[in-house]
C-alpha cells in the first residue's frame, strides 16, 4: 500500500501533469465548465417548472412522477441515447447531466413552494398582492431552503457523474479513469477519482455556502444544529428548520 500511495503522489507531483491539455488543470477546467453548464441549464429548465407548479398546485403529481422516473434512469443509457442521436462528444455528455439534475430541483422546488403557510399566502393576497408577486416575494423566499437543497444536490450529482462523460469521447477528469483502465494503470485510475471525490466535495461545501446565503436570515439555522431530512418522497434533503 505504502508503494502504491508513493506512486500516486509521484503521479500529482510530476510537472507535466499539470501541463497541456492532457494536463490537470485543463481536465479540471472542462469537467467544471460542462458540470456548470449543466446544472444551471437544468435550473433554467425545472425552477420555473417546479415554482409553477407549487403555486398552482396544477399537474403536480405527473410532473413529480415524470421526475422521479427521469431520476430512475441510468445516466449510462441516456449517454448512449444521446450518441444514437448527436454522436460522441460534448452533446450526449451535456443531455445525460441536465436530464441527471432535472428531477431533485423540480421536486425540491415543487416541495418548498407547497410548504409554505397557506395563511401567509392568504395574508400577501389580502394585501393586495399579485400572483406574480405572491410566487416571487412570498413562496421563493420562505421555499429557498429547499429549492437549494435540490440544486446542492444536482449540482453534486452532476460533478460526479460527469466523470462518464468520457465514455463519449469528450474530456473532463473521466478520461483519467477510462484511459488508465485501458492502459491498466491503477495510480492514474486512482488519482484521478481522487480529484473527482475532491471536487465533488468542494461542490457540497460552496453550493452549501450558497444556500445559507440565500436563505432568508429568519430561516437560517446555526450550523452546528443544521441537519438533513428528507421532507416528501423523492425529494432532495434540506436543512430542518424549526
Amino acid at each position: 500500500m505504502f508503494t502504491f500511495l508513493s506512486h500516486v503522489v509521484t503521479w500529482f507531483t510530476t510537472a507535466s501533469r499539470w501541463q497541456g491539455d492532457h494536463g490537470i488543470v485543463h481536465r479540471l477546467v472542462e469537467h467544471v465548465g460542462m458540470s456548470a453548464a449543466a446544472t444551471l441549464t437544468a435550473v433554467a429548465i425545472a425552477l420555473p417548472i417546479g415554482l409553477v407548479l407549487g403555486h398552482t398546485g396544477k399537474g403536480a403529481l405527473l410532473a413529480v412522477n415524470v421526475s422521479n422516473v427521469g431520476r430512475a434512469i441510468p445516466s449510462f443509457a441516456l449517454l448512449v441515447f444521446g450518441v444514437q442521436l448527436f454522436g460522441i462528444g460534448a452533446k450526449p455528455a451535456y443531455i445525460a447531466l441536465v436530464a441527471l439534475a432535472i428531477p431533485p430541483i423540480t421536486t425540491n422546488t415543487y416541495t418548498g413552494v407547497r410548504q409554505v403557510d397557506p395563511d401567509v399566502v392568504e395574508a400577501a393576497r389580502g394585501m393586495g398582492m399579485r400572483e406574480r408577486g405572491i410566487l416571487a416575494r412570498v413562496e421563493l423566499p420562505v421555499a429557498m431552503p429547499l429549492v437549494m437543497a435540490g440544486v446542492r444536490t444536482a449540482g453534486v450529482q452532476v460533478v460526479a457523474t460527469a466523470t462518464l462523460a468520457a465514455v463519449v469521447a469528450w474530456g473532463g477528469l473521466g478520461r483519467y479513469i477510462v484511459d488508465g483502465l485501458a492502459q491498466k494503470d491503477t495510480v492514474q485510475v486512482f488519482s484521478g477519482a481522487l480529484i473527482v471525490a475532491v471536487l465533488s466535495m468542494a461542490t457540497e461545501l460552496g453550493l452549501g455556502m450558497l444556500q445559507r446565503l440565500l436563505t432568508p436570515a429568519g430561516l437560517r439555522l446555526p450550523r452546528a444544529s443544521q441537519r438533513k431530512v428528507s421532507v416528501f418522497p423523492g425529494a432532495a434533503a434540506a436543512p430542518e428548520v424549526s
